[in-house]
């Protein structure tokens, strides 16, 4: 899939602007906004493989004020893409700067995983989750509760607070509800292999997809599975879930707004975030 994903980018600005304070910001902000981004596309290393013009505009509808919302993100991508390091790294790199100006309730992550339905019965009549796996697909959406987790993205959104299903992953495959009090913040992130799926996907503002080739994607997933203790049930579970991310996964890098690399370098995502919190601190620092 790498290979079929050409970079995209487009640099003309919106049409049309009145000349009003508000117009003039947005104008301002999406100029900014398509230099920093136009940049990194055109880096040598960089972080993106596509990035959609109405993705830059819908950040800058956000930045300048003129969406006063919260705002939400999802990422998705098959297994062992680098979806979760990529997460991990924008929630810590935005909590760093959250934690310099004494800022609350700025970003909360909502675990995909967490929305598994609640299977222990059949582990247990299975007599382990070993057992249990061989007969019950997880590696398809139908395995998880993504309208609840629509839902609670929708409340958190409008200003509800919201308590959060947890899923343990220990083999137990107990789901218990209300779990995690989740507040409202400016940013709702999620990420995991079937957030950009139909049931779900227009609950985000921004859709992000990791691609990564198949050689990279295949070490690292037999690493984890090393790790993991899979043994001689890796190479099954392995082409069972390639088997079900070309049905269910692949097709939503084409509804993404933005593809990512799971293959560039991590600090090159935490510089590209940090450009658009100086930008955001710029905007609030002229009072522009």
């Amino acid at each position: 899939m790498q290979n079929t994903i050409t970079q995209e980018f487009i640099t003309q600005p919106k049409q049309g602007y009145t000349k009003s304070p508000d117009k003039i910001l947005l104008q301002y902000v999406e100029k900014r906004l398509n230099k920093i981004f136009f940049d990194e596309i055109n880096s040598s290393d960089s972080i993106f493989k596509k990035v959609s013009n109405n993705a830059v505009y819908k950040m800058a509808l956000f930045l300048s004020g003129h969406i006063t919302r919260s705002c939400s993100i999802g990422i998705a991508g098959e297994t062992a893409s680098g979806k979760s390091t990529i997460a991990y790294d924008i929630i810590n790199t935005i909590e760093a700067f959250a934690r310099e100006y004494c800022l609350e309730n700025v970003i909360t992550r909502i675990n995909t995983d967490d929305y598994y339905y609640d299977r222990s019965e059949m582990v247990k009549a299975a007599g382990s989750f070993a057992e249990f796996a061989k007969h019950y697909d997880l590696d398809v959406p139908e395995a998880l509760e993504l309208e609840l987790m629509k839902k609670h993205i929708k409340q958190l959104l409008f200003g509800d607070t919201v308590y959060l299903p947890k899923y343990d992953m220990s083999g137990t495959a107990i789901r218990r509800d209300n779990a995690t009090k989740a507040v409202p913040s400016k940013i709702i992130i999620s990420e995991g292999l079937f957030t950009l799926t139909e049931k779900i996907a227009d609950a985000f503002d921004f859709k992000i997809y990791v691609d990564v080739s198949h050689k990279v994607q295949k070490d690292r997933f037999y690493e984890r599975a090393q790790a993991r203790g899979l043994g001689d049930s890796a190479d099954e579970v392995y082409e069972n879930a390639s088997s079900k991310a070309k049905i269910h996964i692949h097709p939503t890098a084409m509804i993404a707004d933005i593809v990512l690399s799971g293959e560039a370098d991590r600090a090159a995502y935490k510089r590209f975030i940090n450009k658009l919190i100086a930008l955001t601190e710029e905007i609030h620092s002229k009072n522009l």
